[in-house]
């Protein structure tokens, strides 16, 4: 399966330290160029818990219940932490649940832009 950059995927996120991981959502970063040529993919973590949320410029909201949360396929308000990437090969994901709309896109373009240091 080829992913597409906006998809809300599910895989076995790892833990930053190498312990395990855990079943959660996760979204494709990385441009469609580089997904279509390359079988890994970079993606940016997805999480319900409140203690995550610090509400800096890398991470960006999104209520369930908004029509981008709907799209996105999210049971919970959820954050989109820019700050915690990963590179996984496309073949360990899960299952699409949803699409981020192009407008969250933008939007979470500032967010990596922030996590990253590029101005």
């Amino acid at each position: 399966m080829k992913l597409q950059r906006g998809d809300v995927v599910a895989l076995d996120f790892p833990f930053s330290d190498g312990t395990g991981g855990k079943i959660r959502p996760a979204i494709v970063v990385q441009a469609d160029e580089w997904n279509a040529k390359l079988d890994d993919t970079i993606l940016a973590m997805v999480t319900s818990s409140r203690h995550r949320r610090v509400n800096s410029p890398t991470q960006l909201f999104v209520t369930a219940n908004s029509s981008d949360g709907q799209q996105a396929g999210f049971r919970m308000d959820s954050v989109i932490q820019c700050e915690n990437l990963v590179t996984r090969d496309q073949s360990l994901v899960l299952r699409v649940m949803g699409h981020l709309p192009d407008e969250v896109l933008k939007r979470l373009d500032d967010c990596l832009r922030a996590s990253l240091g590029l101005a």
